[in-house]
């Protein structure tokens, strides 16, 4: 059950990351995410008043502050995330993201990284993970522009953000609850997004009084999209290790990725193909080997 949650939160993730390249490209980079951590502060706030929870409680055991940061890393996630959107396709985009979260979900695994469990790496796990990273190779290859580079660099380090901020999300909310975890990442997310918006956004549409909305509405819905995501890795991040939470991920995400592609560009990149089956094959090796130990 956890692992088809895991499935279908990359399918989500997919959708959310596409809607927020659209706020991104209509309103500007820092706009949007000052607008994805509103929404989603808006939603689960919406979601406490009506289950009458109040996000301020005393708990017998106070959670570690540092737990705290993790809206602030969640807002490094969508920075990186939609300036990369543009730059490369969605699937290239989730692929190199997932790369990043293979590699620091093994970090997370093998040293327990932030209380959680410890599970060793498999040095016969490396056929697999030189596969995914080939296939890695394969899509970088292909990219062309000149901000390609940038971008790829941009949505590998997306993921080690994205595994960072899952991780503290988790560990917050066995303290202090689900709902409240994410009312927190959201707000301090928001505190640090708009004043990265007036030091940076001042030719930005979110600057001025006469912000106009764009008749798409569905680029709003990533800050809800966002809620839902959250909440749904809160369960599984605590009942999955990191590393194959990330490979789940991965293979929800970058084959709704590769759908979002042929939608938004009416084409399929080849080299996309050709590195998406590598690291899928790769994912699939390092499951066996995992199976017959």
């Amino acid at each position: 059950m956890y692992y088809i949650l895991a499935l279908f939160t990359g399918v989500l993730i997919t959708v959310m990351v596409t809607f927020n390249g659209g706020l991104t490209e209509t309103h500007g980079l820092y706009s949007a995410t000052v607008v994805i951590h509103a929404v989603g502060l808006a939603v689960v706030s919406s979601l406490l008043l009506y289950k009458r929870e109040s996000p301020f409680i005393r708990v017998g055991k106070q959670p570690p502050p540092y737990l705290y940061l993790a809206g602030t890393v969640g807002l490094v996630t969508v920075l990186l995330t939609n300036f990369a959107f543009g730059n490369i396709n969605v699937s290239a985009i989730l692929a190199l993201g997932l790369f990043g979260q293979s590699l620091s979900g093994i970090a997370v695994d093998q040293y327990g990284l932030f209380g959680m469990d410890k599970h060793p790496f498999n040095k016969r796990k490396l056929i697999g993970m030189s596969l995914m990273f080939v296939g890695v190779g394969v899509m970088v290859s292909s990219f062309g522009g000149q901000y390609a580079m940038l971008a790829a660099a941009a949505s590998f380090g997306s993921g080690i953000s994205i595994v960072t901020s899952r991780v503290l999300n988790a560990r917050l909310a066995a303290h202090i609850g689900t709902r409240r975890g994410v009312f927190f990442t959201h707000v301090t997310g928001l505190v640090a997004a708009i004043p990265i918006l007036l030091l940076f956004g001042r030719g930005e549409a979110g600057i001025h009084f006469n912000y106009v909305f764009s008749p798409s509405f569905y680029i709003y819905v990533g800050g809800l999209l966002g809620v839902v995501v959250i909440m749904m890795d809160n369960i599984t991040a605590v009942r999955i290790p990191a590393f194959y939470l990330s490979l789940l991920l991965f293979v929800g995400q970058v084959s709704s990725g590769l759908a979002a592609d042929f939608i938004i560009d009416r084409s399929l990149n080849p080299y996309n193909i050709a590195g998406v089956t590598l690291v899928a094959l790769g994912l699939c090796v390092n499951v066996w080997l995992e199976k017959r130990k």
